[in-house]
């Protein structure tokens, strides 16, 4: 390094990369061996003779000789061009690569941080690390005209940085997402003329020319206490996304809006904060570039960090529908089994209605319309009339034991005794739906099926029909289950689809715009507009999700014949129905062996429809919560254990409140 810097005016970016590559530990994520190299690093620099003041002079000049504004006004920041645009470009990059601009101080971070795992690492660099490495760095007073070269790159980029937050804080959605920025001054805008005030001094400080002259330094005090309330509205807005919903657009404004401020803060931490708390900011830069760098062209990047709010959202909603779903005493026991019984008797007509059709000779499109259509009615009506489809609870309660997690308080063992107690809570009302469904769905589908045997003089089914009816119920000889698992994959969406347009509902004011449609006042009068507009805002979710769900089973089979693949949907309580006509219209008394290994079937297809409709859902809400939950082992063990001593409490409701362990008054609250 001291060669190239004696020899020449440009400097060879080869040594930093090979001296990095030095620095860079085998194992990204071993903290002994990150800190063992790292500490190897400054001993060095501390023990070889001007070895700190070369690499300083040598880094100064190599960042000195690239354009550098972008890469601190830039990098790590979304771009205002949208969401979509970005999902596009970001896609598109996979496929015909971008070309970079060499002159920019990216390329170089892009070469020296070349491995995708750097930004781990340097993330797990302490703050005192950081201190010590660029505490040597800046030893001496030379390099002066590097330096403010530098300097005035990043003032350049907190100008820039500072505008766009002003502008961002001016767009019309998020002023509909927080009104009073209009009614007060917003922090947005005051930031910029804080921000601009500074630079201001602090250009007048470094541009005096009269050494004698007194001039006090620049103060980014005001414009720190302005960014924490541009903060501050940030927040506001995020915690009312639960009352006014939210849409991809704000979410990802929300998004570019934090990042923007972070950014401004660390540039403004560089200029003018003491040593200490600028060295730290200096690598924490360093580590966000580096992570930006990578993740520039990742799709996955994107969708994480546009997605979690609205996935919070959407099993936010289904959380509160979930809470419905779980029942606590012999109340709301056999409320839930009447609910479901309703379901039963209007499955069993669907599941005829299937078999009609599967009668007439259809095109395969005509054939999933019509199949989507009795799936998807026959789903609103159980919605309209108040009923319950067992299967549609997982999608729910997962969201509601998983918000449960992410508030949990108290002791390790009061969170799991309560956490225990809602999952008993969970299976005894799911076993319940679930015999509530068969319970009914059987006798009437058998019902119907010997109606129209006495009624027409012929079989519902014709004895090949209802043969395989029965085989495609065998566990063993067909593929019911992993049949069963792609239903369970619809129910985990339709759970997301219903939250989706529950939030929508309100984010749009669709209530509100129903109630103020004229030709729909003219036609049926406002009173009823005003009760129909109340009902849709509150059930769109539940109906969107019901309608979609139903499109989804009816058209599978259809989309497995045009793919060639053995797609297709088992659906417990239509398996149920399915189960009691085939017998009822096989030719001879069907076996004893036949009826067991067809009900196994039945019950097989039942659990897998819950296991994977749960875990999806309870997988999905944990994440948008940003849960970490450590404590399954003992959870399951707790579980486990109040099933070997008091398995009723799993199909029966106790004749008090449910109590795990000793969490009593948390039980109680959380039933109310």
């Amino acid at each position: 390094m001291q060669q190239q810097l004696e020899l020449s005016q440009a400097v060879d970016d080869v040594l930093l990369i090979e001296l990095v590559n030095h620095i860079r530990p085998s194992d990204s994520k071993n903290l002994e061996e990150i800190e063992q190299k790292f500490q190897q690093f400054i001993q060095i620099l501390l023990l070889t003779p001007h070895a700190a003041i070369t690499l300083q002079s040598f880094l100064l000049r190599l960042i000195n000789q690239y354009k550098q504004t972008s890469l601190f006004a830039d990098t790590g920041i979304l771009s205002l061009d949208g969401f979509w645009n970005q999902l596009a470009q970001r896609v598109g990059a996979h496929f015909l690569p971008l070309i970079h601009d060499g002159t920019q101080l990216q390329e170089l971070v892009r070469r020296v941080f070349h491995q995708p795992n750097d930004q781990y690492w340097l993330d797990q660099i302490s703050e005192k690390n950081w201190q010590q490495l660029f505490q040597l760095l800046n030893q001496g007073h030379g390099n002066q005209k590097e330096k403010l070269k530098i300097k005035s790159e990043l003032i350049k980029a907190i100008t820039v940085i500072s505008y766009r937050i002003s502008g961002i804080g001016l767009y019309p959605e998020f002023i509909n997402a927080q009104p009073e920025l209009t009614e007060y001054e917003s922090p947005f805008l005051e930031q910029n003329r804080e921000i601009i005030e500074f630079i201001q001094h602090y250009k007048k400080l470094h541009q005096n020319r009269d050494e004698f002259a007194v001039i006090a330094p620049p103060d980014a005090s005001q414009a720190l206490v302005m960014i924490d309330q541009c903060r501050e509205v940030v927040l506001k807005i995020r915690r009312a996304t639960k009352r006014i919903g939210v849409s991809i657009s704000l979410t990802y404004l929300l998004s570019l809006l934090e990042q923007c401020l972070d950014r401004v803060e660390l540039l403004l931490q560089i200029i003018v904060e003491e040593d200490e708390l600028r060295y730290y900011a200096i690598g924490s830069l360093l580590t966000d570039i580096s992570q930006a760098i990578y993740n520039e062209r990742s799709v996955r990047a994107l969708l994480a960090n546009n997605s979690e709010l609205i996935a919070l959202q959407v099993t936010e909603n289904a959380s509160k529908t979930g809470e419905h779903y779980v029942s606590t005493d012999k109340k709301s026991f056999w409320s839930m089994y009447r609910s479901a019984a309703g379901a039963g008797v209007i499955i069993a007509m669907m599941a005829t209605l299937k078999t009609l059709a599967s009668r007439v000779v259809m095109a395969p499109i005509m054939q999933a319309f019509v199949y989507s259509m009795n799936y998807s009615f026959g789903f609103m009506l159980i919605h309209i009339v108040h009923c319950t489809v067992a299967t549609k609870q997982p999608a729910m309660t997962a969201a509601a034991l998983a918000s449960t997690v992410q508030h949990r308080k108290g002791s390790k063992t009061a969170q799991i005794a309560e956490l225990a107690a809602l999952i008993i809570n969970i299976i005894r009302t799911q076993f319940i739906a679930i015999i509530g469904n068969i319970s009914i769905a059987i006798p009437t589908a058998a019902f119907i099926s010997w109606l129209w045997q006495t009624g027409l003089h012929e079989p519902l089914m014709n004895h090949a029909k209802a043969a395989k009816t029965l085989h495609d119920l065998n566990p063993f000889t067909s593929l019911a289950i992993p049949h069963a698992a792609i239903a369970g994959v619809c129910l985990f969406l339709s759970g997301l689809i219903a939250g989706y347009f529950d939030n929508m509902a309100v984010y749009r004011k669709v209530g509100p715009r129903l109630k103020a449609h004229q030709k729909l006042k003219l036609y049926i009068g406002q009173e009823r507009l005003n009760t129909l507009a109340e009902y849709v805002e509150r059930n769109l979710g539940a109906l969107a999700g019901n309608f979609i769900f139903g499109i989804m089973l009816g058209s599978m089979g259809t989309l497995g014949f045009i793919l060639g693949l053995p797609l297709d949907i088992r659906h417990i309580a239509f398996a149920s129905a399915n189960f009691i006509q085939g017998l009822m219209n096989i030719n001879d008394s069907p076996d004893i062996g036949l009826i067991i290994v067809s009900f196994l079937g039945v019950l097989l297809i039942g659990l897998t429809n819950l296991f994977v409709s749960f875990t999806l859902t309870i997988i999905v809400a944990l994440r948008a919560r940003r849960v970490r939950f450590e404590q399954w082992k003992p959870l399951a063990k707790l579980v486990l254990t109040h099933f070997l001593t008091r398995p009723s409490d799993f199909f029966w409701p106790p004749k008090s409140p449910l109590v795990v362990d000793e969490t009593t008054n948390t039980h109680k609250t959380l039933s109310k």
